[in-house]
């Protein structure tokens, strides 16, 4: 029995037969502290007479109607999945049942502070938990329009992915919010907030000449310690940013940011509703460091609103992708539209390094993983798939250049908007914008592991003159690949204290030599830097003068 994974087989076997269109979620969160009722309502289109089957984690299933006609949830319902059998062209199908509350931060998580006693709620889907609150065909490539529904405490507030409407009455201190539909997003983006969160509110002005409401919220415990003010300011910054590289204006009616009690990660790319770890609410003075690192997350999410919300992976295997562009947008961005202009230094420090480190034990494999089914995602994102995914995606932005990179994206966002993706789709584009070929490049970057190590090779004359250079690059006897790369290399010399640069130039590497005849004639420095500005992946080499140089 598949219990509740999903294997990569049924999904495509599903996509083949559904597509889905809308959903409308009824929820009452007014039922108690363990369970809520939750009431589905989905419309899709269908091969005839085909079967298939929706996902739902539930305790109950009190009914099931498809298309008028009554399903007994005992014949139907079993392993987080309900049999649809007999499916026309055009499908109805109703789903009532009553769904726990969690404390894992999957699904919806219920939270009680301890400070006050007040209950705060949070969803988290990805990647396969948003069938924990409703009946969903819960795979990212059967996207639709999602309507909520919410009845809920009349002194909460209530966040979803679509603007927070006005609250209608009802009685007993209980009210119903109302959101409008969707585009059409991936069930794992989808969101609900709910609670007695403090929040305050902005606005900016979209390049499409839309104004963009803004929020943060927080739970009232923590409200004073929450600089608000500023993380509007970065996400200003941001906007602009995205924006203008992409030449894409930000896809969604509004953008709320929301600190979460128990998170059990750093943040959620929910569409237009970011939730984010309260690690990040400074109640005491913190490092430069983790300002930082909050400022790269708050710019990683709002990447997110276009690569993986607009457009999103058919299946998971593509997430590296999905969490590395991220983590490349948001230090770029983070270092040329912030104060925090070293935030590639921090990258380097930080996920590189990790990187390295990671790729040169046994247990290394490539960047692209085979993802079978949701168990393997579970166990195959790590240092490897997101902090060397990261960094071969500098090197691509390197290789292509990085007017034809944003190029390339920006395209790929019109080609692609609201729709599925694979890696080469992506790929595509910016070979158009480049003119470069790629494919040789992913299969040496993307499918094999190991780390290549660059060594300068440098022979001069009696004067210091140099007379022939060179960049000669190994690789592991396990993992023998020689990649291509874009490199600088930079010229040092000491000037008094100081170690000032007094030459850079830029070219490909390739092979496992690579003479650099524009360096020959040169006075050979005090230190020869291969990899100056860190635009390639390898391990460096430094020549005995230099080496000697940089111990001084």
């Amino acid at each position: 029995m598949p219990g509740e994974n999903l294997t990569r087989i049924e999904a495509q076997e599903r996509r083949a037969v559904v597509e889905t269109h809308e959903y409308d979620v009824v929820l009452d969160l007014t039922t108690g502290p363990e369970v809520f009722r939750s009431t589905t309502t989905v419309r899709f289109a269908s091969t005839d007479g085909a079967h298939t089957f929706i996902d739902l984690i539930a305790r109950d299933v009190h009914s099931i109607t498809l298309n008028g006609r009554s399903i007994d949830p005992a014949v139907a319902f079993a392993d987080s999945r309900i049999v649809l059998d007999g499916l026309a062209a055009e499908n109805e199908l109703v789903v009532e049942a009553d769904c726990l509350y969690t404390n894992t931060g999957e699904g919806l998580h219920r939270f009680v502070d301890p400070v006050d006693g007040e209950v705060y709620l949070y969803s988290q889907f990805e990647v396969p938990d948003s069938r924990r609150v409703f009946a969903v065909f819960e795979q990212p490539d059967l996207k639709a329009g999602f309507k909520f529904t919410v009845t809920a405490p009349a002194a909460w507030k209530v966040v979803s992915n679509s603007p927070t409407p006005e609250p209608t009455p009802l009685d007993g201190d209980r009210a119903t919010w109302a959101f409008e539909r969707t585009p059409r997003i991936s069930s794992y983006i989808t969101a609900l907030i709910a609670g007695p969160y403090e929040a305050t509110f902005s606005e900016l002005t979209s390049a499409s000449g839309r104004v963009i409401p803004l929020g943060v919220y927080a739970r009232k415990s923590l409200w004073q310690h929450l600089d608000a003010d500023y993380v509007f300011e970065k996400t200003r910054q941001g906007f602009a940013y995205y924006e203008d590289k992409f030449a894409y204006p930000y896809p969604f009616a509004k953008y709320d940011q929301l600190f979460v009690p128990e998170f059990n990660a750093g943040a959620m790319e929910n569409a237009g509703a970011v939730t984010f770890t309260e690690t990040y609410v400074f109640r005491s003075k913190v490092t430069d460091a983790i300002k930082e690192r909050r400022v790269v997350t708050i710019l990683h999410e709002l990447a997110h609103m276009w690569f993986g919300d607009l457009v999103t992976m058919k299946w998971w295997n593509d997430l590296w992708l999905n969490e590395s562009f991220a983590e490349w947008a948001s230090t770029i961005a983070t270092a040329e539209a912030t104060e925090w202009t070293e935030a590639w230094t921090t990258f380097n420090a930080m996920e590189k390094t990790w990187a390295y480190r990671q790729d040169q034990l046994p247990s290394t494999h490539p960047v692209v993983a085979e993802i079978n089914d949701l168990e393997d995602v579970q166990v195959n994102f790590d240092g490897i798939t997101y902090a060397k995914g990261g960094s071969v995606l500098k090197q691509l932005a390197a290789w292509v250049g990085i007017d034809a990179f944003f190029a390339g994206v920006g395209a790929y966002f019109r080609a692609h908007e609201w729709g599925n993706t694979e890696l080469g789709d992506l790929l595509a584009e910016l070979e158009r914008t480049s003119g470069r070929e790629l494919g040789t490049w992913s299969k040496k970057w993307l499918e094999t592991a190991g780390v290549n190590t660059l060594s300068p090779l440098i022979e001069e004359d009696a004067e210091g003159n140099i007379t022939r250079f060179g960049v000669v690059q190994t690789a592991p006897a396990d993992y023998p690949t020689i990649r291509p790369h874009r490199i600088g290399i930079g010229f040092y010399g000491l000037e008094g204290d100081a170690l000032v640069r007094v030459h850079h130039v830029e070219l490909d590497v390739d092979g496992d030599r690579t003479d650099v005849p524009e360096l020959k004639g040169r006075k050979r420095p005090d230190l020869v830097l291969l990899n100056d500005e860190d635009l390639a992946y390898a391990k460096i080499r430094l020549d005995e003068r230099s080496l000697a140089t940089a111990i001084e």
